[in-house]
């Protein structure tokens, strides 16, 4: 039926408006009885219920916190990482009885992703790589949505993070004392995974982790030739199509680096293909020990992902967390697939 709304039905039971929102909003209130008669009622009148998003607008509360990112949707269900992070954030989510809104942020149609972020009934925001400057940020800071990041250099004054510097100047120094002289990093980009690989510049990297990464790995070798090569985004397919070029490139580096596992695992695909052997023939490592990274024999810093989800989730819902910035340890974790440098002929 057209046009039903709550007080249709408060009409046909014979009680006020507000006892009808009770049997939906606080059942507790009602008798068993009365409240199956309104629930009836309604599903004979073809009444859904109240509209969530103006209950949100009176009480102030959504229920829900957006977790924002500048990925599609299904990285977010693909990614290790991501999947590690969402479930440790998820769990502090369900103990506060609140609701995770996935908001995934388009890096090449910043408007419509600013556009979700305005209209988005939520009660905090938790900022997972995110760009520095993205316009969504000062939406989130104009309409006053509490917020925490994964990245310190974002606007928020709430974040969990680990220093990306020192934790690559570790990686950098384990490659120095092995001998490496001539490295290659996988880096991402907006193209599609195992797109054609391509040599890119500091300036192409844009800001975040991954500049920061490189700014260590800089620092603990600066006697070292670094290239920067992208296949994609980040992927596994990205991973072997850049690892590819370079270790079919005449001048052939002595180490691959994946500035996340999931690059470098495709890196390790990338030496199978060609017969090659990790850690004798090319030193392969990465970033952040997935759970696939042991069984791969990846060398890798190890970072806690789950319990970097939990955090942020205690920032924003927990009101007995009073620390506002928390460094995770980090931890360099050597495996099979690094070894010393090849000696030249």
């Amino acid at each position: 039926m057209a046009g039903v709304t709550l007080k249709t039905v408060a009409k046909a039971v014979g009680v006020s408006p507000s006892t009808v929102s009770n049997a939906y909003n606080k059942p507790a209130q009602l008798s068993a009885a009365l409240r199956e008669r309104i629930l009836a009622t309604a599903a004979e009148l073809g009444y859904a219920g109240p509209d969530a998003s103006a209950r949100a607008l009176r009480s102030g509360h959504a229920g829900a916190i957006g977790v924002l990112f500048t990925d599609k949707l299904s990285y977010a269900f693909s990614d290790p990482f991501a999947v590690g992070f969402l479930a440790g954030l998820a769990e502090v989510a369900e103990e506060f009885s609140t609701s995770l809104l996935l908001m995934p942020l388009s890096s090449n149609d910043p408007e419509s992703g600013s556009t979700a972020v305005q209209q988005a009934a939520i009660d905090a925001a938790a900022i997972f790589c995110v760009p520095h400057g993205h316009p969504s940020l000062d939406i989130l800071s104009a309409r006053g949505v509490p917020a925490a990041s994964t990245d310190p250099g974002t606007f928020t004054d709430s974040w969990v993070a680990i220093d990306e510097v020192a934790a690559a100047v570790e990686l950098g120094e384990h490659l120095t004392r092995l001998g490496h002289r001539d490295v290659v990093v996988l880096v991402d980009n907006a193209a599609a995974s195992g797109s054609r690989p391509m040599e890119m510049g500091l300036g192409d990297i844009g800001s975040g982790n991954p500049t920061q990464r490189l700014e260590g790995l800089r620092k603990a070798m600066p006697e070292a030739r670094i290239r920067l090569v992208s296949g994609g985004h980040n992927a596994f397919e990205s991973g072997v199509a850049g690892a590819g070029w370079a270790l079919d490139a005449q001048d052939r580096p002595t180490a691959i680096i994946g500035l996340s596992d999931v690059q470098a695992l495709g890196a390790l695909e990338a030496l199978r293909i060609r017969g090659l052997t990790p850690g004798r023939d090319v030193t392969v490592t990465g970033f952040d020990d997935i759970p696939a990274a042991e069984s791969a024999g990846l060398t890798t810093i190890h970072q806690p992902i789950k319990d970097k989800g939990r955090a942020l989730g205690r920032l924003l819902l927990d009101p007995t967390t009073t620390e506002r910035q928390l460094l995770l340890p980090t931890e360099l974790v050597v495996r099979s697939s690094s070894g010393p440098a090849p000696k030249q002929l």
